[in-house]
């Protein structure tokens, strides 16, 4: 379902001259899993997300997402994804009803179509309470629940969920968990970026562990547990995260 091939992302920067934000990362996502993109804050991860959304082009590489590729066919891309980040926002002047209706016409469903879908996701979501309430007048989790609904009112196969629990509280962030994990079992492919090991741990059922803008380690956790022979992943990411200082730090001597 996703297939990403070498993606690399550089930039010319004023300051540290030529950035690496991305360095040759390669890795597939399946139907009806969560893989998980776990790393530090500028690890890469949003990088990797946004070319796979087709905000951002690659430097070197691509990626295939539902047989499109997002270089040359990014329409078609952002037709077959839904994506949502802790930075999506929610318009103050609409009501939450507004909000998904007006993401379902940009996507081009067709009125009824659209009326029995955003019907569907208001009640599996639980926001018939908030349909007429302005985003102004939202708390967290319901601006939360509105950003879940336009992103999926089009019945994407492909969702990307970046760091989308930062900043919420706990019930909020379990009950955006506990939907994540529905999409996957409704056979959704899943790409959840994230540095909470507890996430990743519950939610994941492959993890990518990214540093730098370089792939660290992929697998199961089982795997990487018994890969690296360490009891939890904390520990995994601590050490591989560490090693590549290392390595850095003596490369630059």
């Amino acid at each position: 379902m996703i297939e990403a091939r070498h993606l690399a992302k550089t930039y010319s920067d004023l300051h540290r001259g030529h950035f690496v934000a991305l360095e040759g990362v390669s890795f597939t996502a399946r139907p009806g899993e969560v893989y998980g993109l776990l790393g530090p804050n500028g690890a890469g991860k949003t990088t990797a997300l946004r070319i796979l959304s087709t905000v951002l082009q690659p430097t070197r590489g691509t990626a295939i997402i539902n047989g499109y590729d997002v270089i040359t066919q990014p329409a078609q891309v952002r037709q077959t994804i839904g994506f949502m980040s802790a930075n999506t926002a929610v318009y103050d002047r609409m009501t939450a009803w507004e909000m998904v209706e007006y993401f379902g016409r940009l996507y081009g469903l067709p009125e009824e179509r659209l009326r029995q879908r955003m019907e569907t996701l208001f009640d599996r979501l639980q926001m018939q309470e908030i349909r007429d309430l302005l985003g102004a007048k939202m708390s967290t989790g319901m601006k939360q629940k509105v950003s879940i609904a336009r992103a999926i009112v089009h019945d994407p196969p492909v969702l990307i969920f970046d760091e989308a629990t930062n900043g919420l509280d706990v019930l909020v962030a379990r009950s955006l968990l506990q939907t994540v994990a529905e999409l996957r079992d409704q056979g959704k492919c899943i790409v959840f970026s994230t540095h909470i090991m507890r996430e990743a741990e519950r939610l994941c059922d492959r993890i990518a562990i990214i540093h730098h803008g370089r792939l660290l380690a992929e697998g199961s956790i089982d795997e990487l547990r018994d890969r690296y022979r360490q009891p939890d992943l904390e520990e995994i990411f601590f050490d591989l995260i560490s090693n590549q200082e290392r390595e850095l730090a003596m490369s630059n001597r």
